[in-house]
């Protein structure tokens, strides 16, 4: 962390005064992004199987992306997946200029070499750090929670498509503590309106109503 932190011109301790990680992070939000893998098992004639997921998280919006799933996460399709997020970040108009990342083998070279390419800084995180990723873990975490944990998954096209209802259900619905209680795709809070009746709220749910979220019925 310390060389981090030096790296991006915050001084380490106890050279500086009140920067931290927590002010790095401050610092950088808007076009920080911090990524990891996620595993959902699944039942094959063979046995049980992992399934993998890259996922993306910009902090300074809290926007989410989730890789394609895939049985063998080698170096070619973890490549892929750096060019997939700079794909996305541009397309959803994210800047891009440092990825945090762990030290998992899985990461090859490549991945990094993409990035790069792109402009953005991959700092080498110290080992046995998660703290320094922790929300994107904390991301992972809801979605196993909120979901994965309480459904079966037979397929990686099963799985792609659970996630596609997930990445909605947090970027578009989901209230977040970070944004003002505004999911993640808001870039503004709806009027207000100090008058609507319990009969005017609609209650919307995604995979068989693990996920719900509510609103105003539309005029």
């Amino acid at each position: 962390m310390k060389a981090i932190l030096k790296e991006h011109g915050i001084a380490p301790a106890p050279d500086r005064g009140s920067g931290s990680w927590a002010e790095f992070i401050r610092t950088h939000a808007d076009t920080l992004w911090q990524c990891d893998f996620l595993t959902k098992p699944i039942w094959t004639p063979k046995g049980l199987v992992n399934l993998y997921v890259l996922v993306f998280l910009h902090i300074g919006t809290r926007r989410l992306w989730l890789s394609p799933a895939t049985r063998q996460p080698d170096a070619a399709w973890v490549t892929q997946q750096a060019e997939g997020i700079l794909a996305h970040a541009k397309t959803e108009h994210l800047p891009a200029t440092i990825m945090l990342r762990d030290n998992d083998v899985k990461y090859p070279p490549d991945f990094d070499a993409v990035l790069k390419s792109a402009g953005l800084d991959v700092p080498k995180m110290p080992v046995r750090s998660p703290n320094l990723r922790a929300h994107v873990e904390r991301v992972i975490q809801t979605l196993q929670h909120e979901a994965l944990d309480g459904l079966v998954v037979v397929s990686e096209r099963h799985l792609n498509l659970i996630n596609h209802s997930l990445e909605n259900w947090y970027n578009n619905e989901r209230s977040h503590s970070a944004r003002d209680h505004l999911p993640p795709g808001w870039d503004k809070p709806p009027e207000p309106n100090n008058t609507v009746s319990p009969s005017e709220i609609v209650c919307t749910t995604r995979l068989g109503g693990l996920l719900r979220s509510y609103a105003r019925r539309a005029a």
